[in-house]
Order: structure tokens, then sequence, then C-alpha cells
């Protein structure tokens, strides 16, 4: 496996619409059932073409939104991505994921104005142990699907059901033939995180999530994701995982998926 998508044709419409058409290949497949995409490949592909957009110098995408309207198949699709609220300094950008004509992924991202705040910059959250100071890990095996067989997993020895850090890397390109930016590449792993720190079994429960929300502190670097994540279930069918954001820097962002828990 070299990359998780085959670009197959981009073309820019009227009203400023971009329309490109992917096929997935095996790395993109989902841990659920072996005939669907896996969300965190979808994003990935998502942000590889938000990021593409009518490029601007003076913004950077700061939040993306991922709603998802319903099973992703391994088939081939189209992403129309445009601007629904143009701005000088925020934009709102739309890119929705379809397969023979039905939305599957519908991704809002705002772009944001940039300037020099090193002076009042300052995070709360918690570091975490690096990567290469972590031990390989080999708990994913619980899942199938090539995507996650296309992922390196380290884990701190304190991860349990309910709550741990975990770091992941790739070393495959988003799109075939083209060097993946660092943000891209993380941004495509991030929705693994709800199958780190599972409170229940897979084969006993199904609880995928419903959407993917992440707010971005910073663009990150590197190829390493650092998971420090929690998962929390309601007594009534809805759960919530949460992870803080990391790359070797350090803390960039956070997540949240709400999940719908089903018993197989």
């Amino acid at each position: 496996m070299t990359a998780y998508y085959q670009l197959i044709h981009r073309e820019h419409h009227d009203h400023g619409q971009v329309v490109a058409q992917y096929q997935p290949l095996q790395a993109a497949q989902g841990a659920w059932n072996e005939h669907e995409q896996h969300m965190a490949a979808a994003t990935g592909i998502i942000c590889a073409e938000l990021e593409q957009f009518q490029p601007r110098s003076d913004v950077r995408i700061g939040k993306v939104n991922l709603d998802i309207w319903g099973m992703i198949p391994l088939k081939p699709f189209s992403i129309t991505t445009q601007v629904i609220r143009a701005g000088r300094t925020i934009e709102l950008l739309e890119a929705t994921m379809a397969v023979g004509g039905r939305a599957c992924i519908v991704a809002r991202a705002w772009r944001m104005q940039t300037s020099d705040t090193s002076a009042i910059a300052g995070t709360e959250d918690r570091g975490i142990v690096n990567f290469d100071a972590l031990p390989d890990w080999d708990g994913m095996n619980v899942w199938g699907g090539g995507f996650i067989q296309s992922l390196r997993f380290k884990a701190d020895s304190e991860r349990r059901a309910g709550a741990g850090i975990v770091w992941l890397s790739n070393d495959l390109d988003m799109i075939e033939g083209q060097t993946t930016p660092d943000w891209v590449r993380l941004m495509g792993m991030v929705d693994t995180a709800n199958g780190i720190v599972t409170r229940a079994q897979p084969h006993e429960w199904a609880f995928p999530n419903l959407d993917l929300n992440i707010d971005l502190l910073r663009l990150p670097q590197g190829k390493w994701l650092g998971l420090d994540t929690v998962q929390q279930y309601g007594s009534d069918g809805i759960g919530l995982t949460s992870s803080v954001l990391h790359d070797e820097l350090g803390v960039f962002g956070r997540s949240e998926q709400i999940l719908t828990l089903r018993q197989m």
C-alpha cells in the first residue's frame, strides 16, 4: 500500500465550486464493515481538498466540523468544495463527499485570519510522554480493515478502557503520487481516537460516531499524532469520545466525537 486514494479528475465549476473525483484504495477500508471507508481516511481526503481550495496566505483553517450522514461506501466518490460565507478575516468553506449522488459526509471549515499573538500565547492542557519513549502497541489488532492495518501505534502503559494516551503514525500518501502535507496526514488519523480506549468490545457493541469536530490552536507538524483520549458512555444509548491532540511539539488542538451505542 502506498496511498489511501487515487485522484481521477478535478474540475472547476461555475460559482466557485470545485468537484474532485476519487477512487478509494484498500488502505482506506473501514474497521466496522469491509465494504465501507474509514472515517479517518475520509477526513484526510476532505482536508486535502479544503487545503487546496482557493488558498490564501493570510488565513488558515482553525476549525473543521464533519457530519456523517450515513455509511461511507468503499466506492468511487466525489468531493464538492465551495465558499458558503465569504469574508476578509474569516470565511466558511463546505466540502460534501458523495457516492453515487448521495451525500455521506458534509464538512464545514472556518478559515481564520492569522496574526502574531506569540506575546500572549499559552496552553493549559497537560503534556504527554513523547512517542519515542513508548513501546509499540498491538491493541488495535481487535479492529479489522485496511486503514487500521496501515497505521503504527505506541501506547502509554497506563492506557485503559475509557482513557489513555496513544500515538499513531503512517507512511502512506493521502493521494497517490502527491506529497501529503503534515496537517492533512495528521487530520487523516484523528477519527481513530474512537477505537483506542474503548469501554466495550467491538464484537459485542457498536459505538460509531455520527460526527467529528476538530479545533486547531495551530497547524500540526510531523508524522506522529498523539491522542490523549477519554471515552464516556451515557445510560440511554449515547456516548462521547474526547481527545486532546498532540504532535511532536506539543498540544495543537482538540477533537470530539458523539457516539450512538448499539448492542450487536
